[in-house]
């Protein structure tokens, strides 16, 4: 009886380790084989698309070049557009001289609207007053700056009227202007010789026109351009009036364009009677036909510069 005793509780002891064996072998097939089919598919999906995600690409792809075809018709009707805009805008400009009324402007001005209708009337009186005070000091600021341009333009032309801008003479025909400025036959040496000025035939006693406003600078008689006047105008400007046959100024005295201060004649050094005429811009003498242009238009200025060419003689 203890024999069998022994036997049994052997066995019994040997029973439990056994299962946890099996157990454990049983835990490490199941974790390798789930395992593998995790990696089995993570691999297979990495290199295997479903039919779900095939589709799904296949379904991106079109969308892709549907969205690159509509991009080009969007941006051809963007050009269509901006075409049809210039258009319009052009039409309006020629049919009401103006530019078109915008739609932003519009919505700014509904923007301003929405703002005055949500205010008080405190705030709508405080700023109308800060408005009404802004306007008032602009209108004044306008006022000084109007005055300083009106004060600006009688400077202005009161400079213009010391700028000589007419003949010394009448020469409505434009025929009496013999000789201009440049390099001309000399009367006596017969050479050429720079000729400072225009010469007028006129006969003797004509009278003589104070071309700019200005002061009688001299009054004298030399061998050479006889009697002659000498206006200076203030600006850097000069006239000079020779071979005069009367002098009705005298030095000091102030003129206005336009004012008798002498009579032509044939003094000094004079093939005839005629009148030198001379303008002179800071020291230098300069061609007197530039300075009519407060009495000769485009075409008779032209006209002027021909006849004065022709003539290579001068008279003095």
């Amino acid at each position: 009886m203890g024999k069998r005793e022994d036997i049994r509780s052997g066995r019994r002891e040997r029973h439990p380790v056994h299962f946890r064996r099996k157990l454990v072998r049983f835990g490490v097939h199941f974790f390798a084989g789930l395992g593998f089919v995790v990696f089995y598919y993570f691999a297979f999906s990495f290199f295997v698309d479903t039919p779900l995600e095939s589709e799904m690409k296949r379904s991106n792809r079109r969308m892709a070049d549907e969205y690159r075809t509509l991009t080009l018709r969007y941006d051809t009707l963007e050009r269509v557009l901006d075409n049809v805009a210039d258009r319009d805008r052009y039409i309006f400009r020629t049919l009401f001289d103006s530019d078109p009324f915008r739609n932003d402007q519009f919505q700014q001005r509904l923007m301003r609207y929405d703002t005055l209708l949500r205010q008080t009337n405190r705030e709508l009186g405080g700023r109308f007053a800060d408005r009404t005070a802004y306007l008032e000091n602009r209108a004044r600021q306008l006022g000084e700056d109007l005055a300083l341009l009106q004060k600006r333009i009688v400077v202005r032309g009161q400079m213009l009227n010391h700028i000589p801008s007419i003949q010394p003479v009448i020469n409505n025909d434009l025929t009496r202007l013999a000789t201009s400025y440049g390099m001309r036959i000399h009367p006596f040496y017969k050479t050429l010789a720079m000729h400072q000025g225009v010469d007028y035939v006129v006969p003797q006693e004509t009278r003589v026109f104070a071309t700019a406003d200005g002061t009688v600078a001299r009054v004298q008689t030399a061998a050479a351009t006889g009697l002659s006047i000498t206006l200076s105008h203030g600006n850097g400007y000069e006239t000079a009036y020779n071979h005069l046959d009367k002098a009705l100024v005298h030095e000091g005295d102030r003129v206005r364009r336009g004012e008798i201060i002498a009579s032509s004649g044939d003094t000094g050094l004079s093939l005839a009677p005629h009148l030198h005429y001379e303008v002179r811009l800071r020291g230098m003498r300069v061609d007197p036909i530039h300075y009519f242009f407060n009495e000769l238009g485009p075409d008779r200025y032209d006209r002027v510069r021909q006849l004065a060419a022709v003539g290579m003689q001068s008279f003095d």
